[in-house]
């Protein structure tokens, strides 16, 4: 590959610090992974020196992946690979928490949504409902009583509470600013969680950053001292969108003397609503000492016109660093190929839009310089909205579903307008029509209206069908059935009836063109398995009727907005539809071709918060540069930047006027005349001339695949279950005894890290140790007791049995992780490696028959870890085994031979081409996996026979 200068002097600098700016497409993370590769070649470094900061995890694993290959081509195979961090801040702070300070251990760490949930559901006690209410000048709001208003647990001061508890903990905050209330109720929320072994994303970074620079703690001190020891390097890609608090965390390890490295595009910040802070990026050179920097601005991902066009955008705002930007790529351009248009309405705009899809399908395009064409599919295209709350996507749905294109909606936003999802929300509506009240315009959901959701969603039921689903819920309503919280799981509710009604994807039907659309119904109600799994969460343990009512009023008032937009599931594989999404769901992305409708006045640029603000709970002088969270025309116009560069060579801006809003976004936007002034830009469509078109093939550019050692053992034990659970997303019901098997973890985990510092356990201290990483948060209490009792029981009884060969202990729950190909990634924890009398060295994982079938360990696993062994030292061990912790539990122990990690290596690799191939067989016969399957029933017939398509 031939990198130009500017790459190549991105690679070559590793001291002192760097500034990389890199534009849209200029292959920043090739030299990345070069840079890096450069990084391990150095004298005296090894990759636990090293640390990388990327935004997501899907950016994550294609950096670490390309840094494998990268090493592997310029040093050979490189042990120890798995010690150096690719990842997000928030999960390398999670890490260190994990690491070094034994009371996180057992903290479970909660989604945005799970955390509003657990706020309404606790709003006294996190100290919601005392947060006072001002108006713009600071004065207190007022009811008509005279009354100081507070909030309440409607979705949306609950969201706005959580905001402001974010700013006061992320952010440089005057506190002497901030109301009492406000405070006080930080503290109250930060009890709360707790008090529930709770960690949202905000706190796992605050909490990090809090150790780091603590000057007093001895824990604390000697963590600084292991990390100041190990870390030498640190990347942070998409620096331009790192929050104060992450800010403060790089400039804790830099202070602890590790090399800072950042790279980002100050163009493409689009995050200053969450805090982000553009500055970052802008003044780097002027606040950390000794900085190289490196403008890469080649895109090689565009065309001409389309790198042409951005260009003049971004340079339009006047906040942002010079930059050369320019087309390297091989996509030609050609007068048409972008385009601003005018429509009379957005049904009209959509239909043009759906029109363009259908004739852009098989049209050529090359992806690679030395590749030959082929023919665009559906999952070339995506649609990019501002937002997708208003109902923009709408009109697009119904244009899509008239001239059968198929199409995914990012995220979970307009997850609730799909047929089938309507047809789940009215499982529990129906279960609950005795003690609903629906409003005035709203239906009941009786069997009548039932079966007519069901048969609206077109999955293939039949009326047979439904009565047996019906049946089920029939029994789902009887209250009074057990007192146990697990006989009233909702997910298992919604599980029973899939399975009575004999949901198959086969069954299925196609749409009218013969598209498949099985697997976009399946994302669907996976995902709202996921939203079910959400609630429950929290609301598990309620009392029957009630959890099952305010999960219907959630569905209802609620869960629509609690999901954010740029909420989304970083599956392996995405079907081949046209995606419809909003632009920050976009970033990292690219598609063929893309379309940025309703360019309205006030919509987009966006008029900015409007309502009750987090401004309303503490005034925005106590927030430094405070006026970023509201946003501006020049952030706008970065999306706007944004959205433009996903596109390789076709990009359709249009406008059309919102007959449902009389005054607002009845005018273009702005930036509908920006983008038509550019050159390259036609305001109206040329004729479409006749071209030879090639036969619609998908891109077959598959990301890296990653897995764990636990969702490679659901691969090994039905691939096809792995589909349900990891591309569809399907959640299993929750098990009352889940968290045992990681309790026990966690309380042998301290007693082998003492150990390892020479600091025995005695059995005096077992119950204090077992208690302090007990954590069973879904069981009934006469099980929590008996789960505990049996915890301090295996814990003894290993003391017991082992104290005298604690001091064998080489690593305990360490990281380790295996490059079967570049590509494909396996990593996890070992519970435990020792090295025995004898020399020889043994990996081990514990086993308890109280453990739920979730935490369970297979032989195949431990094959695993011995490979990851290898990979961690360059070493093999002699042997694996799994304990038994159960008083007559079965030890099982194998040696370590090269046949062994040969086939285990040749059955990961072919694990991780079918993933990759999208190739996920059922199971041939019914047999012990299905029986043990939550999720057998939306794939077979109990007792195995035949699947009946439609």
């Amino acid at each position: 590959m031939r990198y130009t200068d500017a790459q190549q002097r991105a690679m070559q600098l590793v001291e002192p610090n760097v500034q990389i700016i890199a534009c849209a497409g200029s292959g920043k993370t090739q030299v990345l992974a070069e840079r890096t590769a450069n990084l391990l070649a150095l004298p005296d470094v090894s990759p636990r020196n090293i640390v990388a900061f990327t935004f997501t995890e899907k950016a994550a694993a294609e950096l670490n992946a390309r840094i494998i290959k990268s090493a592997e081509r310029k040093l050979g195979p490189t042990d120890g690979m798995a010690e150096m961090y690719v990842g997000t801040i928030h999960g390398f702070c999670l890490d260190f928490l994990q690491t070094y300070l034994y009371e996180f251990l057992k903290y479970n760490v909660l989604s945005q949504v799970q955390t509003e949930l657990l706020i309404a559901r606790n709003k006294v006690k996190c100290g919601l409902s005392g947060v006072e209410v001002y108006d713009k000048e600071g004065n207190k709001k007022r009811d008509e009583d005279g009354e100081v208003e507070t909030l309440t647990r409607r979705t949306f001061d609950v969201r706005v509470f959580l905001e402001a508890l974010n700013v006061l903990r992320e952010d440089k905050v005057d506190t002497a600013q901030v109301p009492e209330p406000l405070r006080r109720a930080l503290r109250m929320y930060t009890d709360l969680l707790d008090e529930h072994r709770y960690l949202d994303y905000s706190r796992i970074q605050h909490e990090a950053v809090k150790a780091l620079g603590d000057p007093d703690d001895p824990v604390r001190l000697h963590a600084q001292k292991l990390l100041a020891d190990r870390i030498r390097y640190v990347i942070v890609d998409e620096y331009q969108d790192v929050n104060p608090l992450q800010e403060a965390l790089i400039r804790r390890l830099y202070g602890l003397g590790a090399n800072i490295c950042v790279v980002g595009d100050d163009d493409q910040t689009i995050y200053q609503w969450r805090g982000s802070e553009v500055r970052n990026i802008i003044t780097f050179c002027d606040r950390y000492e000794r900085v190289e920097s490196v403008k890469m601005g080649e895109n090689f991902r565009s065309s001409m016109g389309i790198v042409d066009t951005a260009k003049r955008i971004a340079e339009l705002n006047e906040e942002r660093l010079d930059k050369p930007v320019a087309a390297a790529g091989h996509q030609p351009f050609d007068f048409g190929d972008l385009l601003t248009l005018s429509f009379d309405t957005p049904a009209s705009e959509a239909a043009w839009i759906a029109d363009k899809l259908v004739h852009l399908r098989g049209m050529p395009l090359q992806d690679r310089r030395d590749e030959p064409a082929r023919g665009l599919d559906w999952s070339d295209f995506a649609v990019l909205l501002r937002t997708i709350k208003d109902r923009t996507a709408g009109p697009l749905a119904e244009a899509f579903k008239a001239r059968d294109i198929p199409f995914i909606v990012g995220g979970f936003t307009s997850l609730f307008e799909a047929d089938e999802i309507n047809a789940a929300e009215g499982l529990f509506r129906y279960v609950t029509q005795d003690v609903y009240e629906p409003d005035e315009d709203e239906e009941v959901v009786d069997e009548a209206r039932l079966r007519e959701l069901w048969k609206s969603a077109r999955v293939g039921l039949t009326d047979d069908d439904l009565t047996r689903g019906i049946a089920v819920l029939d029994s789902a309503r009887d209250w009074t059935a057990s007192t146990r919280w697990a006989a009233y799981n909702i997910q298992r509710t919604f599980l029973n009836f899939l399975e009575a009604v004999e949901l198959r994807e086969e069954r299925i039907p196609p749409m009218a063109s013969g598209d498949p659309r099985a697997d976009v119904v399946y994302c669907n109600l996976g995902k709202f398995s996921q939203v079910i799994s959400d609630f429950e969460q929290i609301h598990f343990q309620s009392e029957p009727k009630e959890k099952y009512l305010t999960f219907v009023r959630w569905l209802k008032y609620a869960a629509p907005d609690h999901y954010d937009e740029g909420m989304d599931t970083d599956a392996f594989a995405r079907p081949n539809a046209v995606q419809i999404s909003t632009i920050h769901q976009a970033k990292g992305r690219e598609w063929a071709a893309v379309f940025a409708p309703a360019l309205q006045k006030d919509h987009f640029p966006s008029r900015g918060p409007f309502g009750r603000t987090k401004w309303h709970l503490m005034p925005s002088s106590a927030v430094e540069n405070a006026a970023r969270y509201d946003g501006s025309v020049e952030d706008e116009r970065r999306l706007l930047y944004v959205a433009l560069t996903r596109s390789k060579k076709y990009f359709f801006a249009s406008f059309a006027p919102d007959p449902t809003k009389k005054r607002w976004y009845q005018k273009p936007s702005p930036f509908f005349k920006e983008l038509s002034d550019s050159p390259r830009v036609l305001t109206r469509e040329p004729r479409r001339r006749a071209v030879d078109k090639l036969e619609p093939s998908a891109l077959q550019d598959v990301p890296p695949v990653v897995l764990s050692f636990s969702e490679l053992r659901y691969f090994y034990m039905c691939p096809y279950q792995f589909k349900l659970r990891f591309l569809y997303g399907f959640n299993p019901p929750i098990h009352e005894a889940l968290g045992f098997g990681k309790s026990l973890h966690d309380a042998l985990a301290e007693m082998h890290k003492r150990a390892q510092a020479g600091e025995h356990v005695d059995h005096d201290e077992v119950d204090a140790l077992v208690s302090r990483h007990f954590h069973i948060p879904f069981a009934y209490p006469e099980l929590r007791d008996q789960l505990h009792e049996a915890a301090v029981e295996a814990v003894d009884r290993y003391l017991t049995r082992n104290d005298e060969v604690l001091d064998q202990v080489v690593h305990a729950e360490k990281q380790v992780e295996i490059q079967v190909e570049p590509e494909i990634t396996v990593n996890g924890r070992v519970d435990l490696i020792k090295r025995l009398d004898t020399g020889e060295v043994s990996i081990v994982d514990f086993k308890s028959s109280q453990r739920p079938i979730d935490e369970e360990v297979t032989p195949e696993q431990l094959h695993t870890y011995a490979i990851g062994y290898r990979a961690l030292t360059g070493e093999d061990a002699d042997l694996v085994e799994i304990l038994n912790l159960d008083e007559r539990g079965h030890t099982v122990r194998e040696l370590v031979d090269d046949e062994m990690l040969q086939t285990t290596a040749q059955r990961i690799r072919r694990a991780g081409s079918s993933i990759r191939d999208n190739d996920f067989a059922r199971l041939e016969h019914w047999c012990g996996t299905c029986e043990q399957c939550d999720l057998a029933g939306i794939c077979r017939d109990r007792g195995g026979r035949a699947i009946r398509a439609t």
